[in-house]
């Protein structure tokens, strides 16, 4: 059984383990419409009614196949991304692009504007094939994406933050946020206004606790509800901290960064406990983390998943972590207050 969190602004319930749709865009590889259809199924099916996605997936492959997904599953909650547009584009395509080999004829375009988010949000629908989306999240805005454009694009953004107020002013949305790697843009839209939900992927994990300094910290003060993507840190907490070849952060895992994780994973080890599974449940003992989203490619990987989640983990194994320096000594590691659905 999944259990659910409330955000804290609004009466919209999360389950604590989504479902992360960046794969079913074939990030990096290529996953059959028959495995993205058992994937989504399969997470459905055990409970996960949680979605989230976004037009830069695939350039709306994600967005498709998680609405195809969605035309026999009732209940759904589904996040989805704006500050990117798809132009259509005419001639062959490179097998990848932006790291994606999805063959969808549309490039992707920045775009924070009042009117981007209306038409990103029509758009989104549209793929969907749904009537309603529950959460708009601001896509990968910050100076981690933008550098010296940071400032234009947030310029920019005043106009995409007045179309979200007006779309859940209006009940068309539920709530909105932002969904990013980095910890300082969110600091920074905080001090402009309330958002109800941040999606942070990769900044605070087994890895990762500086989020713990100022951002989760504002984020219980003000009310915002944290979903934590990337819990895996693009996968050398899923049980590769033992590779040389390990991904981190979307790229080749540094020398220092893999020792770490084989560190970690000792200490799991030691304790009869998958690396995996430490690195999923550790993230959902933050008090202001509502769910994570962990991308996921099969139905192989959901039953993985569901496992991780729900295999005990004992005291003991969060103490040496944190005795031999390789966790934070104030991180919370017993399970926040959850409802069962």
């Amino acid at each position: 059984m999944i259990r659910t969190r409330r955000l804290p602004s609004c009466d919209l319930e999360l389950p604590e383990l989504g479902l992360g749709t960046a794969p079913l865009g074939n990030l990096y590889r290529t996953v059959s419409d028959e495995d993205a259809a058992a994937t989504i199924s399969a997470a459905f099916a055990g409970g996960t009614l949680y979605a989230d996605t976004a037009p830069y997936y695939g350039f709306g492959l994600a967005e498709k196949r998680l609405g195809a997904g969605l035309r026999t599953a009732a209940h759904v909650v589904v996040s989805t991304k704006v500050g990117r547009l798809l132009h259509r584009v005419d001639g062959p395509l490179p097998p990848e692009r932006h790291g994606y080999r999805s063959v969808e004829p549309y490039e992707p375009v920045y775009d924070y504007s009042y009117d981007g988010v209306l038409r990103s949000h029509e758009a989104s629908l549209a793929r969907l094939g749904v009537d309603r989306i529950h959460i708009l999240l601001v896509h990968d805005i910050g100076r981690l994406t933008h550098g010296e454009a940071h400032a234009d694009r947030m310029a920019e953004l005043a106009g995409g933050l007045r179309a979200l107020e007006r779309l859940r002013g209006e009940g068309t949305i539920t709530a909105f946020g932002i969904g990013v790697n980095e910890c300082e843009v969110a600091l920074e839209l905080l001090d402009r206004g309330p958002l109800d939900l941040i999606l942070l992927a990769g900044r605070y994990t087994l890895l990762e606790q500086g989020a713990l300094d100022a951002l989760l910290p504002r984020c219980a003060a003000s009310g915002t509800g944290v979903v934590v993507g990337g819990p895996y840190n693009s996968g050398i907490l899923a049980g590769q901290g033992a590779r040389a070849d390990a991904h981190y952060d979307y790229g080749a895992a540094p020398t220092p960064i893999v020792e770490r994780a084989r560190q970690i994973e000792a200490v799991c080890t030691r304790h009869n406990v998958a690396l995996g599974a430490a690195a999923l449940q550790f993230v959902l003992a933050h008090p202001t983390v509502v769910s994570v989203v962990p991308g996921l490619a099969s139905a192989r990987e959901v039953a993985d998943t569901f496992a991780r989640h729900s295999v005990p983990i004992p005291p003991q194994l969060w103490a040496e972590l944190k005795h031999l320096g390789l966790l934070r000594a104030d991180a919370p590691v017993e399970p926040s207050e959850t409802r069962t659905t």
